[in-house]
């Protein structure tokens, strides 16, 4: 028996939360980005993040999505892989749920 996701409201502004309470969330399971060039968009950015995160330690505003709708936090990216993020305490998020990276 196949199970469909249902896909959360993204029609609202994220709720913005504290870096510590992002394991309290269920991430969806597929990309939030539709197209290729999104995509590729989302990972420069990432990896920009990532290098102001290491030699800045600057914070940025990440927009995500978990299946209670969209989320966003100011934080500082120490690391980025293909899969996920990682945030300082352990803390990740998939890459392929992030919508946004705003640069602060």
């Amino acid at each position: 028996m196949f199970v469909m996701e249902n896909k959360p409201a993204t029609d609202q502004p994220p709720v913005t939360i504290n870096k510590e309470e992002i394991t309290a969330y269920k991430f969806v399971s597929y990309d939030v980005l539709d197209d290729t060039d999104s995509r590729k968009q989302r990972r420069t950015d990432l990896e920009k993040a990532m290098l102001l995160g290491n030699n800045a330690q600057s914070k940025i505003n990440i927009v995500f999505l978990t299946t209670e709708g969209l989320l966003s936090v100011q934080t500082t990216v120490w690391a980025a892989t293909d899969e996920a993020i990682l945030l300082k305490g352990g803390v990740s998020i998939p890459v392929h749920c992030i919508k946004e990276i705003r640069f602060l």
